[in-house]
């Protein structure tokens, strides 16, 4: 396995795992006074996914294009973006429900997990 996907992986399951059992009991405890449009589950999917493909994609540009990773790295972040929105289009399409505290679920894990792949591309950018 390739030196950067390794301790990235394992930094992101745990980094998931901690993440989603966090999540899941605070919403649980507040599904007794508020309703919530998309399941925890199918939110940390979403990031999972999502950051697990970017750093990738990361990788094969800094072995093949290593001068342009950085760019790599913007351009996946507005994909990323992107497919934020076209997830959340249910939600923000459903006229009949407050929609905030599914933003907030949503974004608190979508900046952390933006972070960690932040960290890790500094580092292999350092790296080289």
């Amino acid at each position: 396995m390739n030196k950067n996907l390794k301790p990235f992986l394992v930094v992101l399951i745990t980094f998931t795992l901690l993440l989603f059992t966090l999540q899941y009991f605070a919403v649980e405890h507040l599904k007794q006074t508020k309703t919530f449009f998309f399941s925890t589950w199918s939110i940390y999917v979403f990031h999972f996914s999502a950051t697990l493909f970017i750093y990738l994609f990361i990788v094969f540009v800094q072995k093949t294009f290593s001068d342009k990773t950085g760019f790599a790295f913007m351009a996946c972040s507005i994909l990323k973006m992107i497919a934020a929105i076209i997830f959340l289009l249910p939600l923000i399409l459903n006229k009949e429900k407050s929609v905030l505290n599914d933003i907030i679920t949503f974004f608190i894990p979508y900046f952390l997990y933006l972070l960690l792949e932040t960290v890790f591309t500094v580092k292999m950018l350092n790296h080289k």
